[in-house]
């Protein structure tokens, strides 16, 4: 929920604001043409090598120097999200991110929507279940006011009792219309049925149950316990110098005191131990299907090869076998997917799709078989390949804009994964072989103990699962 997210006070469609907003809509797609014709042409995804070190006060900083085009982009990971929740007050993280650039102690909201607006940048501001990002992006010449905003609101955020009511609303309202889309009431329930007594169970903003109870006093003690610069992975890539770089963060960020970090307990999901269902009634035509069950953290050793066998399954799009039997061959939906959630503990395996009411058991009996077959069987030599071809071919594209690299640094650094990763990434993929996609079907597959839930007409559906 940041500056792009939400529309500020004061600005109007008037020419210059127009401009404004132009301006970095067309650097971002000159910079992805420039961009991807650099990674395809010289290989930028393998020689990937960010200058790191960490600051006196305990920050961990990653500078990639990116001279392609005049753009810096300033990305803070902070190590707090949803899942570091209180009991009970869901929405705290997403709370105190969204009104980190409300206002600090010497900027209004205003202020601060003017001033990067001005530039033709942006501000954002985004919680997740594991972590926070805040960045900035502005042109190389603007770079000292790109740190100097986003040192502002992660250091100085004053938390106004009034913008703290008018976003908690502002997210209620989200919620409440939330609650009208069977795939969110589908995927909060199931997330209920995955993630019982778990970090991972609600929402990142909450619900209207929790958002309610959240005091401003909570949301100033998260940030205080939480946001800390020994905490935090600033990424910088762009137009500029290790050298300019470092003294910009010692100038911006070196008053930030460390603390104590506070203690992190990496839970699992405990296993679903038999069918779970859960049905919702609502007036539609159409059933809302959602089901699986707990999957892999990210840093599992098998994530390449899951990630191969996913792709077989249900994520390759018409090219996968969920898609080729649920939708070309019977027709039961426009669209499916499967999808494995790798976060710090192990996240959801899950698969959606919609079908009309009447065949909501034909389809999750399809969705079952191709869940038993690519455990039971070898896939061929063909989809092996193409699958490989695909998530090698398709990796240049999460790294072809400054904003995407700063965020994949960030994530790289943060799970540990080394930097070798953008050179070794395509050979994981390549070692992966059909006895490995079979093996973790087995293992991270399991069409006997599920959670399903099914949102939709339930008395003309009747689900026999």
């Amino acid at each position: 929920m940041g500056k792009e997210s939400r529309n500020k006070r004061g600005q109007g469609a008037d020419p210059r604001s127009i401009q404004q907003k132009l301006v970095p809509y067309l650097m971002g797609l000159v910079q992805c043409a420039v961009l991807v014709l650099c990674i395809t042409t010289t290989g930028l995804a393998a020689d990937i090598a960010p200058t790191r070190f960490i600051a006196p006060n305990g920050m961990t900083v990653l500078v990639l120097e990116q001279h392609f085009l005049p753009i810096v982009e300033i990305h803070a990971l902070i190590k707090a999200g949803a899942a570091q929740d209180p009991p009970e007050k869901a929405g705290v993280a997403n709370l105190v991110a969204s009104l980190l650039d409300e206002g600090t102690t010497t900027r209004s909201s205003r202020q601060l929507a003017e001033q990067i607006d001005f530039v033709g940048g942006s501000l954002a501001v985004q919680a997740g279940e594991d972590y926070t990002t805040a960045s900035a992006r502005t042109l190389k010449k603007d770079i000292d006011l790109g740190f100097t905003l986003l040192a502002d609101i992660l250091q100085h955020p004053a938390f106004p009792k009034q913008e703290f009511e008018r976003v908690r609303s502002q997210i209620l309202g989200e919620i409440s219309s939330d609650n009208d889309d069977p795939g969110h009431v589908a995927m909060k329930a199931f997330n209920q049925l995955v993630f019982p007594n778990h970090p991972y169970r609600w929402p990142v903003n909450g619900t209207e149950e929790t958002l309610s109870k959240i005091t401003l006093a909570e949301v100033q003690s998260f940030y205080t316990k939480e946001y800390l610069p020994n905490q935090v992975i600033l990424t910088i890539v762009g137009d500029v110098t290790a050298e300019q770089a470092t003294t910009l963060v010692q100038m911006h960020f070196g008053s930030w005191k460390k603390g104590a970090v506070p203690y992190r307990a990496v839970k699992k999901p405990a296993a679903i131990d038999k069918k779970t269902v859960q049905l919702i009634e609502k007036d539609l035509t159409q059933s809302t299907i959602v089901i699986g069950h707990p999957g892999i953290s990210r840093t599992n050793p098998d994530f390449y090869a899951v990630t191969v066998m996913n792709h077989v399954l249900g994520a390759g799009g018409f090219s996968s076998r969920l898609m080729d039997s649920i939708r070309d061959k019977q027709g039961l939906a426009y669209g499916i997917m499967s999808h494995y959630d790798a976060r710090v503990m192990p996240g959801s395996f899950w698969i959606n799709l919609q079908t009309r009411t009447e065949t909501t058991n034909q389809a999750i009996s399809g969705v079952l078989i191709e869940m038993k077959a690519i455990r039971e069987a070898p896939v061929s030599d063909q989809e092996l390949a193409d699958a490989k071809a695909f998530l090698m071919g398709s990796f240049p594209l999460r790294l072809d804009s400054t904003s995407k690299l700063a965020q994949v640094l960030a994530q790289v650094e943060f799970f540990g994964l080394g930097f070798d990763y953008f050179s070794q990434y395509p050979k994981w993929i390549e070692r992966v072989t059909k006895e490995d996609v079979q093996r973790v079907a087995k293992q991270y597959l399991d069409p006997q103990h599920y959670a399903l839930v099914v949102v939709g007409n339930i008395a003309k559906a009747k689900v026999r699962h």
